[in-house]
């Protein structure tokens, strides 16, 4: 029997494992959050094949700056505890962070979704995450693709990777050029893991079959002992009543329009921030020289800062010290800045404004004085 006038039969297709019903249904779902982002420079609507945006008014000679990126093994655990409201906040901060390093303003947002299965409800809570870190960005979702991968991934199973388009005037680009010795590092603070070393964090629940149900306080109290778990309640009292999954799952902050705002205050005084890093996989040792012109290094002080309690629960788990957790994870800051110690004031509070806490956690120095080291740990005196 033919399909309905103006539709096409494809039960052969769906027969084959793909639903396509449920994915106009979840594509339905989606519109209210994907309309919630838009910017006055979106051109069109959802369901084309592309998504088009225009540069801001403003610009003599914009630049687009983009970056691609997943969560990685994050979305393990968000599919063991069934929970798709967070992972779209991790991947787009993995994305415009990177682009808001150039000094590029977060523009455009386009994500990619692989199901196994298609259930339009958590299709679309998922692209709900996704459109809650784009606002939180400032950046639009001009676009995306959910596909269905039947005999490949699991009826549960899901990735995620997304693309986010910065735009920045070419005089304006921060590459680290700019970089002195006796620069400060200013460190922001990291919301939790963010989504990085979620492969070693699986490979702990799994040894010593942790329970992503059980409450953290308890968690804590096991790993780290009383005095330090109540300490770290104290300093962080959300996670009180939280879960261990609910910490695992805490999503990545996204600290792109604090950055931007900044920069701003800064310009407004005569200053500048001269680099910035992305504290991703690799920790700080990994990322932070990144932001430095070579023959410069970054001195360190991990006094200056507090580790998030997950972090250090982990750590005891694994038998990690506290130098081998700030390689693998964020170690607390999810965010460098180097500046001139002038301008550290000003930054810290334009951030602060932004509820992200930051404090001067080190210095660059010249990497001879280092043994041609780039990054080393070592306490600081006479920095404030």
């Amino acid at each position: 029997m033919a399909g309905a006038k103006g539709t096409a039969r494809r039960d052969a297709y769906g027969s084959s494992g793909v639903d396509v019903a449920a994915g106009e249904r979840a594509v339905d779902l989606m519109r209210a959050h994907v309309e919630s982002t838009r910017r006055p420079e979106v051109i069109g609507g959802l369901g084309g094949f592309g998504g088009a945006i225009a540069i801001p008014a403003g610009y003599r000679e914009p630049l687009l700056v983009a970056s691609t990126d997943g969560v990685g093994t994050k979305t393990a655990l968000a599919r063991a505890l069934g929970r798709y409201d967070t992972i779209g906040v991790d991947l787009v901060a993995m994305c415009a962070d990177d682009v808001v390093c150039c000094g590029a303003e977060p523009l455009a947002f386009l994500d990619y979704i692989a199901v196994g299965h298609v259930v339009p409800e958590w299709v679309a809570e998922l692209v709900g995450s996704v459109a809650t870190g784009c606002l939180d960005a400032g950046c639009a979702l001009i676009g995306g693709e959910t596909a269905e991968h039947p005999g490949l991934l699991d009826d549960d199973a899901f990735d995620v990777s997304g693309c986010c388009v910065g735009v920045v005037e070419r005089s304006d680009v921060i590459d680290g050029t700019a970089v002195r010795a006796g620069d400060v590092i200013l460190g922001l603070a990291a919301s939790g893991l963010h989504a990085n070393g979620y492969s070693l964090v699986r490979a702990l629940v799994a040894q010593w079959d942790l329970d992503l149900a059980e409450p953290y306080q308890v968690r804590l109290r096991r790993s780290l002992g009383d005095a330090e778990a109540d300490a770290a309640i104290a300093t962080a009292p959300n996670e009180a009543m939280a879960t261990l999954g609910d910490v695992l799952l805490t999503p990545t902050r996204i600290y792109a329009r604090a950055i931007l705002a900044a920069r701003a205050a800064l310009r407004g005084a005569g200053l500048d921030l001269h680099g910035l890093a992305h504290i991703t996989g690799g920790g700080l040792p990994g990322n932070l020289p990144r932001a430095l012109p070579d023959g410069l290094a970054a001195r360190v002080d991990p006094g200056r800062w507090a580790m998030p309690s997950v972090m250090r629960v982990f750590g005891a788990l694994g038998g990690l010290d506290d130098e081998e957790v700030r390689a693998t994870f964020n170690g607390g800051l999810g965010m460098i800045a180097v500046l001139p110690g002038a301008a550290a004031a000003a930054a810290i509070a334009a951030i602060e404004s932004f509820g992200i806490a930051g404090a001067v956690v080190g210095e660059v120095v010249d990497a001879a004085d280092l043994g041609g080291l780039r990054y080393v740990e070592a306490r600081l005196e006479g920095i404030r």
